[in-house]
């Protein structure tokens, strides 16, 4: 991973940051590396997420998804966390070989029925993924699956894949019905779980190359160092932050490649649930380029200057050369392939963010595969840790998500009112 912040100098853009003040913000990163660094050596909470390159066990991994076969379908049962990772892995770099992937990350019961009437449940390993075994949607999917498979006379023990903590209820049920199982590392939140069981298991089993996705996320790990000039994730995540506190409180992540569209959830969620405290951090915002070229970029370019768009670029794309037309006005597609009419959108959007004033960083990959990915991956996490630390928040908990869950709870148990607000109803 490279990381480009030319375009978020104030020389360029408004908000922009100058350059004596990364220099300045430069002797936090090193105060903050230092406490990252203690956190890992001391392997705390949420700072042991950035050990897992070493820590990571991919042989147990794939010793837990042995024993199934014949596996036409892989369906993740998780919420959050639990999925998004996984999500992110087999959008990436699952090939058209591979089984497909399919993720129970919401409780909605159009979209279970549907979509569990549309799969052959003996030919589907289903993972189902809760550190504390007590995650209540979670819990109710696959509950619902598992009735699913019997009613289709499936024996659902034997495409059960339990992905949990060392104790609680998917515990005791794998211990009970000796299910495989792969356990969660403690210390590690679900949103920096990615590079964990919870997102190598379901990338194993659809054939994915864990051993290089770690190398990579091990690469850049051995990459962090006391300085934003020398660490592309540093630079990221102290320059988001130096944005933000001069105005620029939306963060649209915008990949071009379609296989990264996923990433861009699985970084929202890092970025909300880490660095939304106390009045602070920044609001991620989803898009994909091409695409959102043309239903974004108008608001990005001409709209409240309160945005930094970060484009993650791929350098090695395949070959698919556009054919010859006699169409009037396409002549400047001869002898070009639709990769470099995706660079060319890309470089024309960046230069059009440019002119207008407006701040961005690009993120650059060698190739979409399991190497460069792992370091990308790895790279937005400690790009994250280091914004926590500037922003001087919690980064590793998310007590707004915590209070919903009880909230929930309570209400299914009739002990709280479903509405705790005036309400003005217009029928």
């Amino acid at each position: 991973m490279r990381v480009d912040i030319g375009n978020a100098l104030d020389e360029v853009a408004s908000p922009g940051v100058p350059r004596d003040a990364l220099e300045r913000l430069d002797e936090r990163v090193a105060d903050a590396h230092e406490r990252i660094a203690r956190g890992r050596a001391d392997d705390e909470f949420g700072y042991a997420a950035l050990n897992l390159p070493e820590t990571a066990d991919p042989d147990a991994v794939r010793a837990a998804v042995e024993p199934f076969d014949d596996v036409e379908t892989v369906l993740t049962v998780g919420i959050g966390g639990s999925a998004l990772g996984a999500a992110t892995l087999s959008s990436a770099l699952a090939d058209a070989d591979a089984p497909d992937a399919y993720y129970l990350d919401n409780v909605d019961p159009d979209h279970v029925r549907t979509l569990l009437d549309g799969l052959d449940l003996s030919r589907t390993v289903v993972d189902v993924v809760s550190r504390s075994g007590t995650t209540a949607e979670t819990l109710a999917n696959f509950l619902v699956v598992r009735e699913a498979m019997a009613e289709e006379g499936v024996d659902w023990t034997e495409r059960t894949l339990v992905t949990t903590g060392e104790s609680g209820n998917l515990r005791d049920l794998a211990e009970k019905h000796d299910l495989p199982s792969v356990r969660v590392p403690e210390g590690v939140p679900g949103r920096f779980s990615v590079l964990s069981t919870v997102g190598l298991a379901p990338a194993a089993l659809q054939g994915i190359d864990i051993d290089a996705l770690l190398a990579g996320a091990a690469e850049a790990a051995d990459g962090l160092s006391g300085s934003l000039f020398e660490t592309p994730a540093y630079a990221y995540g102290a320059t988001a932050y130096a944005l933000d506190i001069r105005g620029a409180g939306v963060n649209a992540m915008m990949p071009y490649a379609e296989g990264l569209e996923t990433f861009a959830e699985w970084f929202a969620q890092l970025w909300a649930e880490s660095l939304g405290k106390d009045g602070l951090g920044q609001t991620p915002v989803r898009a994909l380029g091409a695409t959102d070229q043309h239903s974004q970029l108008q608001l990005y370019r001409a709209g409240p200057r309160d945005k930094l768009v970060t484009f993650v670029d791929v350098d090695d794309r395949p070959d698919v050369p556009i054919p010859e037309t006699d169409l009037e006005g396409l002549d400047y597609l001869a002898d070009t392939d639709l990769g470099e009419l995706l660079d060319a959108e890309f470089r024309a959007t960046e230069a059009s963010l440019a002119e207008s004033g407006r701040p961005s960083v690009r993120v650059e990959l060698d190739a979409l595969d399991a190497h460069s990915l792992g370091g990308l991956l790895y790279g937005m996490e400690a790009a994250c840790v280091l914004a926590g630390e500037l922003y001087e928040v919690e980064t590793f908990t998310q007590p707004a998500v915590e209070w919903g869950k009880e909230a929930a709870r309570d209400i299914l148990r009739g002990e709280r009112d479903r509405s705790e607000k005036a309400t003005l109803r217009v029928e």
